[in-house]
């Protein structure tokens, strides 16, 4: 049996010291408090992670939405130089209409390639010509300028187109100028009710 007052004890060991009992907790806690800093710097790399995905996400909608504001601001001003075009392509329209004698024949071909090359690049642009002579009225899309009482053709339908209209992208640019046609007393019927 070994001495008490041997440095070795039963176990083989060296007896603990106040000195290693107190290396032994500063270990401890050292190791305690770098597990809580390295806790500590990734959940911060965690939250800058998300902040970061936030950050982007918010850029991605700001670049879609400044994307989709340029693309609208582009379609209106194309709008306006198309609506400024309607009138020359009806004047176009009403000069070749006109003219039709024979001594005109080599301005009207001119004219006509004009007329030609305007109404294909305005159609390039997505201009899309409303003329809805046979169909049914659609106050969205047509003006009533007139309208003829008839029994021949169904009520509402368009006998008649004054003025064509133009669509540019899903919106009424002018609406077409159209005569209607209305079955005798139908109109003091739909009064009455």
């Amino acid at each position: 049996m070994p001495d008490k007052d041997s440095p070795f004890n039963t176990e083989g060991s060296a007896p603990n010291t106040g000195e290693d009992q107190s290396d032994d907790a500063k270990l401890a806690a050292d190791s305690a408090a770098a597990d809580a800093e390295v806790a500590k710097l990734v959940s911060d790399l965690n939250e800058l992670r998300q902040t970061l995905m936030r950050r982007q996400a918010d850029f991605d909608n700001y670049r879609k939405r400044i994307e989709k504001e340029r693309a609208d601001d582009a379609k209106r001003h194309t709008a306006r130089v198309i609506e400024g075009l309607i009138p020359i392509i009806d004047g176009f329209e009403h000069a070749l209409a006109a003219h039709r004698e024979a001594e005109y024949e080599n301005y009207r071909r001119g004219f006509e390639l004009i007329y030609k090359q305007l109404v294909d690049n305005v159609t390039r642009l997505g201009v899309e010509r409303i003329d809805p002579l046979g169909k049914q009225f659609d106050p969205h899309l047509h003006q009533a300028m007139d309208r003829t009482e008839t029994v021949q053709q169904e009520d509402g339908t368009i006998l008649q187109v004054f003025q064509p209209g133009y669509i540019f992208h899903g919106r009424v640019l002018r609406p077409a100028m159209v005569r209607v046609a209305v079955h005798p007393g139908g109109a003091s019927k739909e009064a009455a009710n």
